[in-house]
């Protein structure tokens, strides 16, 4: 204790003020978020959220950390389905991260979500030209879901859409739009997001996705 004393001391002024808000936004998780979510794990923080909706259908594990203009939001559209957004212990959340759940949003644990991404199992239907609602209103109804695996990297500014599974530490390249499923270990990136590199354990190398795999990749 007396050493973690001496060091914030001798800190610079703004890494002081940085230590004491983020003691501010703990004991401001165990005074308030720890009632109001499904469950809101130990040393976990949210700094100055955009928007939460249905908190107590939000997990989140412990000593998670969630940035400025994060927007968590579970959506209810029926009374039978009782959506579920989970987050895994040691997740970190950059700002400005919009998370909306309808059905099942699964984010394990020790995954990095950078900034300005966004996370979504909601499809809205623009078929009927005689709907008279506007597109954003309309949802459809259906079992829909996004798994982000543990140890997962999604780079700054990527979107992840509906019925995806993203493998265990997997990496999304930057501004990625990811429609498909991506396997364990391994790195994508575009628009959609293909795979580029995976890593191949006999070899102990991360080896790059012929040109022809990634052109399937992309039809399918």
């Amino acid at each position: 204790m007396l050493d973690k004393l001496k060091i914030f001391w001798r800190a610079p002024c703004l890494n002081k003020l940085h230590a004491l808000s983020a003691l501010y936004y703990r004991a401001k998780g165990v005074l308030w978020y720890r009632w109001i979510f499904q469950r809101f794990g130990r040393g976990s923080w949210i700094r100055k959220p955009l928007l939460i909706v249905n908190s107590n259908l939000i997990s989140i594990g412990s000593r998670v950390s969630i940035r400025e203009g994060v927007r968590l939001e579970i959506v209810r559209s029926s009374h039978q389905r009782i959506p579920q957004l989970f987050i895994g212990d040691d997740t970190n959340i950059e700002q400005n991260v919009h998370i909306v759940c309808h059905c099942r949003i699964r984010i394990g644990s020790n995954v990095s979500i950078t900034g300005n991404c966004s996370i979504v199992d909601v499809t809205h239907p623009f078929a009927d030209v005689r709907d008279p609602r506007k597109i954003g209103a309309r949802i459809k109804d259906e079992d829909s879901f996004v798994e982000i695996g543990d140890g997962s990297f999604i780079g700054f500014g990527s979107v992840i859409l509906p019925n995806v599974r993203i493998g265990t530490r997997a990496v999304i390249g930057a501004n990625s739009v990811v429609t498909h499923d991506v396997p364990d270990y391994s790195v994508a990136g575009g628009v959609p997001a293909i795979v580029l590199k995976r890593y191949d354990f006999s070899r102990e190398a991360w080896v790059k996705v012929f040109s022809s795999t990634a052109s399937q990749a992309r039809k399918s």
